[in-house]
């Protein structure tokens, strides 16, 4: 059972400024991520290390968050491996819109059940 756990990658959510925390411990920890979600998050903060992600990162913003969206466009550049910048329409920072809750889950379960599912290689990095 050891083996298998250290063979496991691992998915990180991360929501407004712990966005960035999951982002500095992806380039910490390498292969062990295999995926990375951002709801609402702030990139931006985990400065030079965005270069160094090679983890496939969802990065997820609501279409009313105004000034955070260009923050993430920006990252999303940065990014080195897998990436998509997915808005929600008409939701702002803490997506409290009818249903925009639920078009963020909805959307990182996909992206994690896509890198981490039993099918995925990204589930046994070696």
């Amino acid at each position: 059972m050891c083996s298998t756990f250290h063979r496991m990658a691992f998915g990180l959510f991360g929501a407004s400024t712990g966005a960035a925390a999951a982002l500095i411990a992806t380039s910490q920890l390498g292969r062990r991520i295999g995926a990375v979600v951002s709801r609402g998050g702030r990139p931006d903060l985990a400065g030079a290390v965005l270069d160094r992600i090679e983890a496939p990162t969802l990065l997820i913003v609501g279409g009313a968050d105004y000034g955070v969206i260009e923050l993430n466009e920006q990252a999303l550049v940065r990014l080195s491996g897998p990436k998509v910048l997915e808005i929600v329409p008409g939701a702002s920072h803490l997506f409290p819109e009818p249903g925009a809750m639920e078009m963020v889950v909805d959307r990182a379960l996909r992206w994690f059940e896509r890198y981490l599912g039993r099918n995925s290689s990204a589930a046994t990095p070696t």
